[in-house]
């Protein structure tokens, strides 16, 4: 019996020592309790037993260590706390009384997370981050090896790891150099760089700390600070916190919903459309990869590359149909923002302009391009899957709030821009190694790769019919003005001469039209309009720029630039709102509704102040040909009604 006795009590404490052990397992912060009071410590263990239980529980298993925490008087007056060498945890002995005490009167205004113990606990945090980050280190062998791979691609990024050589070494690090976390952080991939990363941080707008902008190990310590202090995070930077949680396998209880829509802003000066606008990633049905074609200019003759959500109209079920609401669809487009009067083929080569992500309506990229521009648009649907499109949706958002990148015509263009927003938006393998200079080599490197749908184009009436392709009108003109000559006998054989043509010599030809030739005729002078306006731009732009500029133009060339400047916030929103980080919130955007259609008026005011300036300066052959046209449009228009009336038609307005 005393046998049995000795042999349960043996085995009572084996499983009590196996339990503590278990207890104990994981991470342990350790206070250096010396020269501290009874108060002190008291206050500093439950500040360590916070901070070890804001952590999520898988990173306190892999930290299977006593992590040692003291106060040191060392440390500069800025500084909370830094991991020094040695993997001990020091804190700034400066608020040790503070922070004992609960008095919150000398916490310095302007810190991000607005209280002493909030600022504190933000700090182990990112301390502890760092030595997470830190757990995996190269043997002097790897080392080599990585070595002599740079050598041999003759990479020199000191950012992330070189695709080429991932197969050969461990990653250093756990987080903070991995592809996935390094896309959304903002240090993409080098165009042609065999997977180089960018050395600087472009997302710098709606920053909470702008210390994370130094490195991805300081961009992680930062943002886990927040991923684990801040409700609000999964709101604010949604792609990140879902990249969190899937790599802990956890996180913290959400505060509340987050707003189903994405907020952004409308590049126009538009009275009568509201300034934001909002975007709901659960009616997108699909993404196109947007071509416009090239054309004659030098900046234009490789195309543009640009990204169209199809957006379905509220109460339509995602399908098909969707295809047909243009009037919700959205257009990704990265734009070199130009705040001078001349395009530069040299800045661009450099990279003087800032290069910056509009969201846009449809139908404004479509009158711009195949009205404007005369070029026309393809539109090739793209393989992605729901939770594709949903990450591209909110990627997309979190760049036009935070980027404001450098734009070179060559090494970051559109298409470039494009490929990165794709490849940190839907975070597909097939896109991983991609490389691509031109829009019009990377379609043909989608198509390629099994993600870009070139069937539908195949017809083209079809695809015109259909939402695939939208004309030049270009070639509208030419069909109009070909059957209007034949009819109208004109003597004039090339479109282009007749467009050039003066308007009282086009004005001849105006009666002897029908109603259908009457309408091609206005479609054709309206179209001179535009045409005679760009050249009115051009010009008055030359002699802006002349050495020996008269002073009315050089006064105007400085109104002119300045209304540029002031419209920058159009294309970079996050410079207008100083409140918070990340997504602006509800709260905040109301705020900026009122911050931005205040400055669209005052844009408004002065553009129409500028346009009665420039009118006064047009040529005066220049300006009695607009205002002859302007005639032509008007006589045709009275016209195309009577001709409506006498046929018995409904009248016209």
């Amino acid at each position: 019996m005393g046998k049995a006795r000795f042999i349960a009590r043996h085995l009572l404490l084996i499983g009590m020592l196996l339990g503590s052990s278990l207890a104990q397992a994981g991470l342990q912060l350790v206070l250096d309790q010396r020269q501290l009071t009874p108060g002190q410590v008291q206050a500093s263990q439950a500040l360590l037993a916070e901070a070890t239980a804001l952590l999520p529980p898988s990173l306190v298993q892999q930290m299977d260590r006593r992590v040692p925490v003291r106060w040191s008087g060392r440390l500069a007056k800025p500084v909370f706390g830094r991991a020094s060498a040695s993997g001990t945890l020091e804190l700034n002995r400066r608020w040790l009384d503070d922070f004992s005490t609960g008095a919150d009167d000398n916490f310095p205004q302007g810190r991000q997370h607005g209280t002493l113990r909030q600022e504190l606990l933000a700090t182990l945090v990112h301390e502890i981050a760092h030595l997470h980050d830190r757990g995996r280190y190269w043997s002097d062998e790897q080392r080599s090896l990585l070595q002599q791979c740079r050598s041999r691609y003759r990479i020199q990024g000191k950012v992330g790891l070189p695709a080429q050589c991932r197969g050969q070494t461990e990653r250093r690090f756990t987080l903070s150099d991995d592809p996935r976390f390094l896309d959304l952080a903002g240090w993409p991939q080098q165009t042609g760089q065999r997977g180089a990363r960018e050395a600087d941080n472009h997302q710098a707008y709606r920053s909470p700390d702008s210390y994370e902008l130094h490195s991805p190990a300081e961009y992680l310590a930062v943002n886990l600070e927040y991923f684990l202090l801040d409700p609000q995070y999964r709101c604010r930077r949604p792609a990140l916190h879902a990249y969190f949680e899937d790599h802990f396998g956890w996180a913290p209880p959400p505060a509340a919903d987050c707003a189903g829509e994405l907020p952004y802003l409308y590049a126009g000066l538009d009275a009568q459309r509201p300034a934001l606008g909002w975007l709901d990633p659960e009616r997108i049905y699909a993404v196109h990869y947007l071509l416009a074609e090239p054309n004659e200019e030098w900046v234009s003759r490789w195309g543009h590359s640009m990204l169209r959500l199809v957006i379905c109209a509220p109460g339509r079920a995602p399908g098909p149909d969707c295809l047909l609401d243009l009037d919700h669809h959205l257009v990704l487009s990265f734009r070199a923002f130009v705040d001078d009067l001349q395009l530069s083929s040299w800045d661009g080569l450099i990279g003087n302009y800032p290069s910056r992500l509009f969201m846009l309506p449809l139908q404004k990229v479509i009158d711009e391009y195949t009205r404007l521009e005369l070029r026309g648009l393809s539109s090739v649907p793209l393989h992605l899957d729901e939770q594709a499109r949903r990450q591209l949706a909110l990627q997309a958002a979190t760049l036009h709030w935070s980027y404001d990148g450098i734009y070179y015509f060559i090494s970051n263009n559109c298409a470039v821009e494009t490929l990165k927003l794709l490849r940190s938006g839907s975070a597909l393998p097939q896109l991983q190694d991609l490389d691509s200079l031109t829009p019009t080599g990377l379609l043909q490197l989608l198509h390629a790769r099994g993600l870009a749908d070139l069937q539908p184009l195949q017809d083209r009436q079809a695809a015109l019919r259909q939402g695939y392709y939208f004309d030049s009108y270009r070639e509208r003109y030419q069909q109009m003005f070909e059957v209007i000559r034949h009819r109208l006998q004109i003597p004039i054989a090339r479109m282009e001469d007749w467009l050039a043509s003066p308007a009282d010599q086009r004005q001849a030809w105006f009666s002897a039209a029908d109603t259908r030739f009457t309408a091609a005729l206005l479609v054709l002078e309206e179209a001179i309009r535009r045409r005679q306006m760009l050249l009115i731009q051009q010009d008055l732009k030359q002699r802006f720029l002349a050495p020996n500029a008269p002073s009315e133009l050089t006064e105007t060339a400085q109104l002119v630039q300045g209304l540029l400047s002031a419209s920058s916030f159009l294309s970079r929103p996050g410079e207008l709102l100083s409140e918070g980080y990340g997504l602006p919130q509800p709260q905040e955007s109301q705020r900026f509704s009122e911050l931005a259609g205040a400055r669209q008026e005052a844009l408004l005011a002065r553009a129409n102040d500028l346009e009665e300036r420039l009118l006064a300066l047009i040529d005066p052959q220049q300006r009695q040909q607009l205002d002859a046209t302007n005639d032509n449009i008007s006589l045709l228009a009275q016209q195309l009604r009577r001709l409506h009336q006498e046929a018995g038609g409904i009248q016209l307005p």
